[in-house]
Order: C-alpha cells, then sequence, then structure tokens
C-alpha cells in the first residue's frame, strides 16, 4: 500500500514509518524537515512541506492509498497545527479521490472525557495544555464531517516503552480502571494496524493501558 504520513519525524510519527516500512508499506514522509528521519529504506520517499501549505499538502497526497496524521505542535501550546494540517489533509484527499484516513487525536476527546481522571480533566487539559485539547476536538469534528472513510485514534498519555501489544483498545467513555498511559511504540503499531484492519472504521477508538 503506498500511505504518506503528516507528521512524520514526530515521536509518533517516526515510529509508524518505521512500523509501515517493515510491514511493506511504500511510505511517503511529509514534514518540514524530512531528512531529520534516520531511516534509509529504498520505500521510504521525503516529501518537505508545511502542513499549513495547503497546496503543498494536497499535491503531496496525489496518487496515495492511505493517510495517516500524527501533526503535533512540539512544546507550543497555542499551535492549531493539529486542526489546520488536518483540513488540509481532507481536501487534499478529496480533490485526487484518497478515501481512507487514519488520524491521532487524545484520550479525552469528545466522549472520552469521562475517561480522564481529575489531574488531567482539571489541570492537563482543563489549564495548562486546554488550547491543545481544544485543537484535538475541532480537529476531530473535521475529520468526522469529512466523508472520508476514517478512523481516529484516541491515545492516553506517552511513554517510552517498548511495542508490547498489550494494553486496552475500544472501551467505553464510562471505563475509569486505566492507567492512562501507553507506549509511544505500542500507539504507532496501532495506527498502522487500521491501514489494513477495517474493524473501527467511522468510529473513534480510544486505546490505553
Amino acid at each position: 500500500m503506498k500511505v504518506i504520513i503528516f507528521g512524520a519525524t514526530g515521536t509518533v510519527g517516526a515510529l509508524a514509518v518505521r512500523r509501515m516500512l517493515a510491514d511493506g508499506h511504500q511510505v511517503t514522509a511529509f514534514a518540514r524537515h524530512p531528512g531529520n528521519l534516520e531511516i534509509s529504506d529504498p520505500a521510504l520517499h521525503r516529501v518537505a512541506g508545511d502542513a499549513a501549505d495547503e497546496g503543498a499538502v494536497a499535491a503531496a497526497i496525489a496518487g496515495h492509498d492511505a493517510v495517516v496524521v500524527t501533526l503535533g505542535a512540539g512544546t507550543s501550546r497555542k499551535s492549531v497545527v493539529r486542526s489546520t494540517g488536518t483540513m488540509n489533509v481532507i481536501r487534499g484527499m478529496q480533490a485526487h479521490g484518497v478515501s481512507r484516513l487514519i488520524c491521532q487525536s487524545t484520550l479525552g476527546a469528545h466522549e472520552s472525557w469521562s475517561n480522564l481522571n481529575f489531574f488531567w480533566k482539571r489541570i492537563m487539559f482543563g489549564l495548562l495544555l486546554r488550547p491543545v485539547f481544544l485543537d484535538h476536538e475541532l480537529q476531530e469534528n473535521l475529520v468526522r464531517a469529512s466523508g472520508l472513510d476514517w478512523t481516529i485514534v484516541r491515545p492516553s498519555a506517552f511513554t517510552d516503552g517498548p511495542d508490547t501489544a498489550d494494553y486496552r483498545e475500544g472501551f467505553g467513555g464510562r471505563e475509569q480502571r486505566l492507567k492512562l498511559k501507553i507506549s509511544r511504540a505500542d500507539v504507532a503499531g496501532f495506527l498502522v494496524r487500521q491501514l489494513t484492519d477495517r474493524r473501527y472504521m467511522q468510529q473513534a477508538v480510544a486505546i490505553s493501558n
């Protein structure tokens, strides 16, 4: 499968690129500085660009079978790159007839708010990361309204642990018996799995330990 990933040099995106290549996919890594990917593989194509540039995003999407979005803003608490970039991705997919979209969001968005504990509700998403959280919710709204074959992935807080595939997935908003942590490697593996596993089509799926 020919897959393009936006946010390819991020902590989850880079792991997803490695996983997709290992699974035999042809991968286009779209990022401002795709050369930062320390990966050498003939199936990897790098495209330098800004997700806020609608034309560049659309041009890069042409000819692909699926799109993965792992956009992030680093330490910025005010960036709207997730919603702006995702909107550009959606428009590019619609323009070029690409239907499969896998988008990384966050646990806590919309109906998964009840999964969070006091710390995440009141301190992190309620105060420190409020703009980031709201941008994720807008991002999800855009994906849901896109008319594409989408899957939204809602991971809990990232850790640097290994790829274990030992985590919970698809739980409802009432579930609170969660550690609210998951390794970046497990998130990347789950994102890549959605390329061939359609059970969560048109759904927002939560994953966490």
